[in-house]
């Protein structure tokens, strides 16, 4: 009898242990409800512990001179041990190598403070498991790395800032990178391992991202600044969850874009300025058979109430998408220059993959080269460096234009498909162009376009 009794005595306690570490659990993220013209998950945004980490404590010194890598280094351990909360950089410069993020920390960045990040490149090494233009490989740190972490986040009103001197003499593109990039892409194209992939080597000259989290859940970008990157500027890499929000992005260097999100799902883009040398805000799923390996499509995307102030593309699709891409919805949007294109979707026949339910609606700008352009030949120095492994076509399908205001653009649609696959089911409705400077349309396979509302006062 009294075994029965502490028989039900320790299923009870363990319910209410089990109940009471669910609703503890559930206390540790705010729900984000986002709207969108498809299904779309809610983000969780993780709530840190309120515990502070200053880096001071661990031997960080300000000025800009002393390299305070392992003083941040040893803030992060510590918070990620003691389970969590905020490594906080005080207002100053500090000088740095690279930033390894670990699980429930957020590298908090007071308002005047500035992590000056080396351009040694000896000081990022050992290479991690990183990519380069959605090939995988190992290379050069990116600055803030981050590998299979949850709950990791970097906030406040400080600001990011690269030295540049040495990364900017490799933004050419001499026979030794060149050789090191078709290296690479034969090694993806014949499923040579990873790990074997090694390509911070020599004069391979394969610079490093300047954010990249790699495999992480629950993400959050809050409210720094961003001034100049080696490389494409923040990536999200086969993430799960997060938010970028309030972020200041100006890097005008070789490949700076403002944010690719790759082969990432249930992310929430709002709030931003951006103000690039290359596409602003880029979606991508990896690169032919290194993203049929991996299998994982980037879905479930919304960037709202951003401003461009320059940049090659407003929104950007590709090249890199063989894992796929669907369900992205951007919004409420704006350019204060000028960009190449205010949505650009582009592919080839190695890609394979793909592209489908992509929506853009309230979005003004000032001038541009196509509102909207779709091209399924895009290779750029590939198309000669490399042979073609094996063909496989983009199929393209839903892609809606809503509402969209340009003073000026030298087309409105530019549509370009593969005849062995066309484009299908394109919706262009209410965008009105101010003046038109060489001509209205193109138009190549594709099948049940629809055309609304179109309107724009002359050709110059």
């Amino acid at each position: 009898m009294a075994h029965r009794f502490l028989k039900r005595l320790i299923g009870l306690a363990t319910f209410i242990f089990c109940i009471s570490t669910a609703i503890a659990a559930s206390r540790d993220y705010k729900t984000i409800i986002i709207k969108a013209p498809f299904p779309m998950d809610s983000v969780q945004e993780f709530i840190y512990p309120k515990k502070d980490y200053l880096i001071t404590r661990y031997g960080a010194k300000s000025g800009g001179e002393f390299n305070n890598t392992k003083a941040i280094d040893k803030a992060i351990t510590a918070c990620n041990k003691k389970g969590g909360g905020r490594v906080v950089v005080p207002s100053g410069a500090w000088l740095t190598g690279p930033i390894h993020l670990k699980s429930n920390v957020n590298l908090y960045l007071e308002e005047g403070a500035e992590l000056i990040f080396t351009d040694n490149p000896s000081d990022y090494l050992p290479a991690v498991k990183t990519s380069w233009e959605g090939l995988e490989c190992y290379n050069y740190s990116p600055l803030i790395y981050a590998f299979g972490c949850q709950n990791i986040a970097i906030t406040g009103k400080g600001t990011l800032r690269p030295k540049m001197d040495l990364w900017e003499t490799w933004f050419s593109r001499p026979p030794a990178h060149m050789n090191a990039l078709k290296d690479l892409y034969t090694e993806a194209s014949t499923d040579v391992p990873v790990e074997q992939r090694q390509m911070a080597l020599g004069e391979n000259h394969l610079r490093p991202h300047l954010i990249q989290f790699n495999r992480c859940k629950n993400v959050l970008l809050d409210g720094f600044k961003i001034r100049e990157s080696p490389f494409w500027t923040i990536h999200m890499y086969m993430c799960d969850g997060g938010i970028a929000r309030n972020l200041d992005v100006k890097a005008h260097g070789h490949n700076n874009d403002g944010i690719d999100l790759e082969m990432t799902r249930n992310f929430l883009v709002e709030d931003c300025t951006f103000d690039q040398g290359d596409d602003a805000v880029v979606i991508k799923a990896g690169r032919n058979q290194d993203a049929w390996r991996l299998q994982t499509p980037c879905e479930n995307i919304v960037i709202r109430n951003c401003n461009v102030i320059k940049g090659h593309v407003l929104l950007g699709i590709g090249s890199e998408m063989s894992g796929g891409v669907r369900n992205v919805y951007m919004h409420d949007c704006q350019v204060t220059d000028s960009v190449y294109r205010v949505f650009y979707i582009k592919t080839n026949h190695r890609r394979g993959g793909f592209i489908e339910n992509i929506y853009m609606e309230n979005v003004q700008g000032e001038a541009t080269q196509r509102v909207l352009e779709i091209d399924t030949d895009v290779l750029y120095q590939w198309k000669n460096l490399v042979p073609t492994y094996e063909t496989r076509i983009t199929k393209i399908n839903g892609i809606y234009l809503n509402n969209i205001r340009v003073k000026s653009a030298d087309s409105v649609y530019d549509l370009k498909g593969d005849e062995r696959l066309p484009i299908a089911n394109v919706e262009i409705k209410n965008v009105e162009v101010g003046k038109i400077n060489k001509f209205y349309n193109n138009v190549f396979n594709v099948l049940n376009l629809k055309e609304e509302n179109i309107t724009y006062s002359k050709y110059r």
